[in-house]
Parts: structure tokens; sequence; C-alpha cells
């Protein structure tokens, strides 16, 4: 099939069929999507409606008196997110790739205007543009979608058209260049947390790709080196220095830059086996864990729902992240691949990340957990990339 396939194309019925016709085609889409994936993203969605309720209900000073605020406020992202699914699904991924370009300016605009008076720094990260009505745009969570998209349109052009069988050195420069100009500007902010995530999406898609083995070693190397030339130069804040040396040492200053990370495990070892019960939570009503309806949401799961909750939560993840491999192992194109390989680096790198913070075996970056946290943009990102799998499987031929 070509480029820019829409939902009513999939199963032959071209756009001039109508009616009856129309609707089979439509039946037929409902039946190629991954029911899997879908069902676990929403309930993952809907678990964390309620954990945002119960980490918020009681917190005045964020809910302006409304202890429904957030409640409300993750519902609309959530829908909105599906909306974007849905979207993302019709226009397919096929389709999508003749828009990269465009796409892929406007990211780089919208980070650009986060380093201008129209940024703004919440929680100590300058990484956001404040909108009207009091909502917060946040783009490098919609940067990771496009260099992901960018990315693979470069690497699977001419191994899809049959020219290659693998991408060149040069078409991975190309590749490592698009997706090094939004980093860079990310660092900027600084997002490094942001910035990691890219890192990883990068290696996962030059692995799918089927790229030379000694870019991914070369990268690491050079990973490592900016990682040491970062620290030496300056390049991060004080807060984020803070957050590191509280990682490397627990027990440093556990009023001050260790507070975050010892109230968490507080609040996750006191769940025990099945937790305190939800709207419960002693550390959650007590309001002890700083951000806890973004940041530091596994904490409410560990602490009212226990080990049985979490590990729910972490299991749930786990099907979405199992469901996308076996997309990218069935599609037979390297751009849907790359694609879904992208996604699952993404998802399952900044899953681990969050979780492993709130646990103590990984640093503070304030990433937030997919599907789960509060958050607009986020929640808005992953619900595309979920657009993004479903189209990869929807389009892809019957016999596949």
């Amino acid at each position: 099939m070509t480029g820019g396939v829409n939902s009513f194309q999939v199963s032959g019925y071209g756009p001039e069929r109508t009616g009856w016709n129309r609707l089979l085609a439509r039946d037929s889409v409902a039946r190629r999507l991954d029911w899997p994936i879908l069902l676990s993203a929403m309930a993952l969605s809907l678990l964390g409606t309620l954990l945002v309720y119960s980490a918020t209900r009681n917190r005045t000073e964020l809910n302006q008196g409304d202890p429904y605020y957030f409640l409300i406020r993750h519902l609309l992202n959530t829908g909105i997110g599906l909306a974007l699914m849905v979207g993302t699904i019709w226009l397919g991924h096929r389709g999508l790739r003749t828009a990269v370009p465009i796409l892929y300016g406007v990211s780089v605009l919208l980070i650009l205007l986060v380093l201008t008076p129209l940024g703004s720094t919440i929680n100590g990260a300058h990484s956001w543009i404040k909108l009207p009505g009091g909502f917060s745009l946040q783009p490098s969570e919609f940067v990771k979608v496009t260099i992901i998209l960018g990315m693979a349109m470069l690497l699977s052009a001419r191994v899809d058209a049959g020219d290659r069988q693998y991408p060149d050195h040069r078409t991975v420069l190309q590749a490592l260049g698009l997706a090094t100009v939004p980093m860079l500007i990310v660092m900027l902010m600084p997002d490094l947390g942001s910035v990691m995530v890219m890192v990883i999406i990068v290696l996962g898609v030059l692995l799918a790709s089927g790229s030379s083995n000694r870019w991914v070693f070369g990268l690491l190397g050079a990973g490592a080196a900016g990682a040491i030339a970062v620290w030496q130069l300056g390049v991060l804040d004080e807060y984020q220095i803070n957050r590191f040396a509280a990682f490397a040492n627990p027990e440093l200053d556990p009023a001050g830059v260790g507070y975050n990370t010892n109230q968490a495990r507080i609040a996750i070892g006191s769940g025990g086996l099945t937790g305190s019960g939800l709207f419960h939570g002693s550390q959650t009503t007590g309001q002890f864990v700083p951000e806890q309806q973004t940041d530091f949401v596994f904490t409410v799961a560990g602490e009212e729902l226990g080990f049985l909750g979490g590990g729910l939560i972490i299991l749930l993840l786990g099907i979405v992240l199992w469901r996308a491999c076996r997309i990218a192992r069935e599609t037979t194109d390297l751009y849907g691949t790359v694609v879904a390989a992208g996604i699952v680096a993404w998802l399952a790198f900044q899953t681990f990340e969050n979780v492993g913070m709130t646990l103590g075996i990984m640093p503070v970056t304030g990433l937030p957990l997919p599907f789960v946290s509060y958050g607009g943009s986020s929640m808005f990102a992953v619900w595309i990339a979920v657009g993004l799998l479903q189209s990869i499987r929807v389009q892809r031929p019957m016999s596949a």
C-alpha cells in the first residue's frame, strides 16, 4: 500500500465506496486494532485519575479550593489524548511521513520559544510555555514524537525503496543531525530528563534500523564523554546537581535535597502487600511527598494500593511494551519497524526512570509516568504514540 492510506482504505475499500462497504471498512479497522494496548493504556489513564485525585484532593494550595480540580483536568487530558490517537490512526503513520518536515519544524520552533520570555519555569525546569486559561505546554514531549518520525523517515527511505539492505553511514549521519538539533536546544533549558529519553530513543531507532553497531557503540562513548563535559562545564542547574548528589548519597541532607526520595520510599514501603486503601494513605493525606500528582504519582499507588497495585501498573505498562514490540517485529516495512521501536525505547526508559526514582535506584529527573502522571503535554504525546502503533498494525498487509 502507498503512503497516505487512510483508515477506510485499509481493507481494500477505496474512498469511492460508500454506505455499507464503508461501514464494513470501519469494522475491519476496529477488528485489526491492537486491543491489549488500547485497553491497557485506558486502564492506566483511569487508574491515574484516581491516584491524581487522591494526591490532590486535600492540597488546597494547588487545587484552588476544588478537590475535583485535577481529577476533571486529568480526565479532560485523557479525552483529548484519545482524540489525538484517533486522528493519528485516521491520518496514518505513512500519511504523517510526508508531513514530517513540517512537524519537525514546528516542534523545534516551540522549544525555541521556551528560551524566550514566553517560556516559564515549573518545579525548577524552564521547559514550559504558558498558555491562556492557566494551561501550560511542554514542547519537549512532542519533540520525542518528531525525532522518532524524522529519524525513521530518513533511515528507512532507501531501504523500503529497495535500493539498500541497511541504512548507509551518510544516512545515519543525517538522522543523527536531525535528532541533535532539538536535543541541544532542550539541554539549554536545561531539561536533562527529556534529553536522556531522547538519547535512548536515538539508540533504539538505530538498533531497529539495522545500522552498523559501530554507530551505537560510538554514541555510547560520546554520551559518556558528553555527560562528563556537561558536569564539568556547569551546564546543569544547581537543583539538578543536588538531585544527583542525593541519588549518590541518600543520607545527604534528608530534610533538603534528599527529602523527596526519602519520603517516596517511606510512602511505598508503608503500603506493604495490599496498601492502606485508596484515599487512606497517611503519607499522601499528610502531603509529605512533593509533586505527588506528577513525578511521584507511583508513590500513591505504592502506599494506597500496595505491592499488588504498583505491580498492576507495571504489568499494564509491560503489556503496552510487549504488544508494541510485537508490532515492530511483524510490520513489513522498515519505517513502521523503526517508529514502533522508537516508541518502545521511549516508553520503556521513561517508565523505568520514573518508577526507579521513587524507589531510589535512579536519580530524580522529573519524568512523568506514561499514561498515569498528571500533565497534558505528556498525556497527549503518549496517546499520539499509541495512535502511531495502532496505525502501523492497521495498515500492515493482511498476510503479515
